[in-house]
C-alpha cells in the first residue's frame, strides 16, 4: 500500500481528458506525418471514460473480451437490468449460471466473473484502490484474476485510470488502425505494434485511442 510521500508520485485523477487527447495527439502530429495525415482526416477522437475505478468497470471488460464494442454493450446492458442496476459481488453471485449464460456470457465469462466477484468480496481485490498503483503493479494485481489478461488490465488503465502512456499492442483493433494509417502491406502482429508505439512515448494511451477512433470513422479503401 502506498501512504505518504511515496504515495503522491501517482496521479490519481483521470488523465486522458479530451484536453490531454488534443495536446498530446497535437505532439505527436509534429513528429508523425501519419498521425498528422489521420488528424486532417479523421479529426480528434472523444474522451472515453466509463467511470471511477470499480467492480462494475471489470465487469464490462468481462462482457467485452473478445467481442466487438456493439456485442459486448448489448451483453452488458443485459446483465445491468438483470442486477437491476446493482453492481455488488453478492448479487451477482446469488445468479445461477444458466441465468446469466442467457443474457450471453459465455461459460467461461460465467466463471471468470464469479472469481472477480468472489475477490472482491473477500478483499483480495479493491478496484477503488488500484488508482494508487503504477502502471505494472495494476497489470499485475488484475492478471492475478482468471480470465484477466494483459489486455483486460490494458483497458482498465486506459478508461477506468486513464493512465497516458499504456499501448494495447495485443489488441487486434489497434492493429488494424495502424495497417490502415500507416498504409502497411500486412497488419502488424504484437511485435511490431508495440515497436511502432515506442516511439509515441509519452503519449501511446492518445494514440491508441486515436488509432480506434481512424479505424472506426474512416471508410474502407
Amino acid at each position: 500500500m502506498f501512504i505518504g510521500a511515496e504515495r503522491q508520485e501517482f496521479d490519481l485523477k483521470f488523465q486522458l481528458t479530451r484536453k490531454h487527447l488534443v495536446e498530446a495527439l497535437d505532439a505527436l502530429a509534429e513528429r508523425d506525418r501519419h498521425i498528422a495525415a489521420g488528424l486532417e482526416q479523421a479529426g480528434y477522437p472523444a474522451e472515453r471514460r466509463y467511470g471511477a475505478p470499480s467492480y462494475e468497470h471489470l465487469l464490462r471488460i468481462i462482457a467485452g473480451q473478445q467481442l466487438s464494442v456493439k456485442a459486448a454493450a448489448a451483453i452488458f446492458g443485459r446483465l445491468e437490468a438483470a442486477l437491476e442496476g446493482n453492481f455488488r459481488p453478492e448479487c451477482l453471485l446469488a445468479m445461477p449460471d444458466d441465468e446469466l449464460r442467457g443474457l450471453g456470457l459465455s461459460r467461461q465469462k460465467v466463471s471468470y466473473a464469479r472469481g472477480l466477484s468472489q475477490a472482491v468480496l473477500e478483499g483480495s481485490l479493491v478496484p477503488e484502490e488500484l488508482g494508487q498503483l503504477p502502471d505494472a503493479d495494476v497489470i499485475a494485481r488484475i492478471t492475478a484474476l482468471k480470465g484477466f489478461g494483459r489486455w483486460s488490465a490494458e483497458m482498465f488503465l486506459l478508461f477506468a485510470l486513464g493512465r497516458p502512456d499504456v499501448w494495447p499492442a495485443g489488441d487486434l483493433g489497434i492493429q488494424a488502425g495502424l495497417h490502415r494509417l500507416r498504409n502497411m502491406r500486412a497488419r502488424p502482429d504484437r511485435a511490431r505494434t508495440d515497436r511502432i508505439g515506442r516511439q509515441w512515448r509519452p503519449y501511446r494511451g492518445a494514440a491508441a485511442i486515436f488509432v480506434w477512433h481512424y479505424h472506426s470513422n474512416m471508410p474502407m479503401p
